[in-house]
């Protein structure tokens, strides 16, 4: 990438201390949420993060916008440490990074009319916006993401779910930000209805230039929107590649058995398919398995991958796998 990223993490660690009883004392272990994840993200570009429920997507997602914050490791903003930054430039860089949130009414503020929802970040980074100025910008962003701009007097509640998350996504680019985090937008919506809501994004990426994070469990969403992916298991990046070549070749076990459990539009080749089904159940972040941590559910694991972890090496340009054995 020649230009600075929009967003980059080295190392990022997310850790929460949670509080166990062991014999007559209590004691703090650490909840490994996020362990030593890097990452970068250009103008226009689109990450996509895949992995179960429980892997770490949503806490990554934050940490990126510094709504939690890390416990170890770097993040930057065009190049920029967030902590340094002071108070007002701080606001200054936030309106650079919006999120689009996964349940779209819990989003939404039910005594606020959705003109105002979508006003709320021109009050907040543009102060001196005249209400004329404010109204017009309103009309103009509902107007892009498909609603009429009278539907500003409606409440949340006399929308559908795919209408509340387009006033989601309104408020996210009103003020015109550079990076849009989407955080499972599609997960709660009818299967049409995400295909509505998919193109939207994809538009309003090319039309701004957006950069952008998408997060989903669902691999056929994710590959329709991404140019490169990256896979999370427990807080830790197993597979991180262009979206082609992880599909075509994917080298991770773990990353194997998402694309298969990815249904195929030809039931005959559906019907005949091996599926690569994973054992057992995601281990839990407070008492992970020693080495590897994919390493109790995976077909090919060794006395090598509980002893010690896998890095992330290059197995083709731009194409990294953490695991012993990818060359099997």
């Amino acid at each position: 990438m020649s230009e600075t990223p929009i967003v980059a993490a080295e190392e990022l660690r997310v850790y929460f201390p949670v509080r166990r009883r062991g014999g007559l004392f209590r004691r703090t272990e650490p909840l490994k949420a996020v362990d030593g994840v890097t990452l970068s993200v250009g103008a226009g570009e689109t990450l996509g993060i895949v992995g179960e429920s429980g892997c770490g997507k949503t806490t990554l997602a934050r940490a990126l916008l510094r709504l939690v914050p890390h416990t170890g490791g770097e993040l930057r903003w065009s190049g920029i440490d967030p902590r340094t930054l002071s108070r007002e430039a701080l606001r200054e860089r936030r309106r650079e990074l919006q999120i689009v949130f996964q349940d779209p009414l819990a989003a939404l503020d039910p005594r606020m009319t959705a003109g105002e929802i979508v006003a709320e970040p021109l009050r907040s980074f543009f102060p001196r916006m005249s209400r004329p100025e404010r109204q017009a910008r309103v009309a103009e962003t509902l107007t892009r993401v498909g609603l009429a701009p009278v539907m500003a007097n409606r409440y949340p509640h006399e929308f559908s779910m795919g209408q509340c998350q387009r006033i989601g996504i309104a408020r996210a680019i009103v003020a015109e930000p550079r990076l849009l985090v989407c955080d499972e937008p599609v997960s709660a919506l009818d299967v049409s209805v995400q295909a509505q809501i998919v193109n939207l994004l994809t538009r309003l990426q090319r039309d701004f230039r957006l950069a952008m994070i998408f997060i989903s469990h669902n691999l056929s969403v994710v590959r329709q929107v991404s140019g490169r992916i990256l896979v999370l298991h427990l807080g830790h990046v197993v597979e991180v590649a262009e979206r082609d070549a992880l599909f075509e070749r994917p080298a991770h076990p773990y990353t194997r058995a998402l694309i298969s459990a990815v249904p195929l539009p030809d039931p005959r080749r559906e019907r005949s398919r091996e599926r690569a089904v994973l054992r057992g159940e995601l281990p839990s972040p407070l008492n992970p398995p020693s080495g590897c941590t994919f390493r109790t559910r995976c077909p090919r694991a060794t006395e090598l991958c509980a002893e010690r972890a896998p890095k992330l090496e290059e197995v083709a340009p731009g194409h990294r796998v953490a695991c012993h054995h990818w060359r099997d």
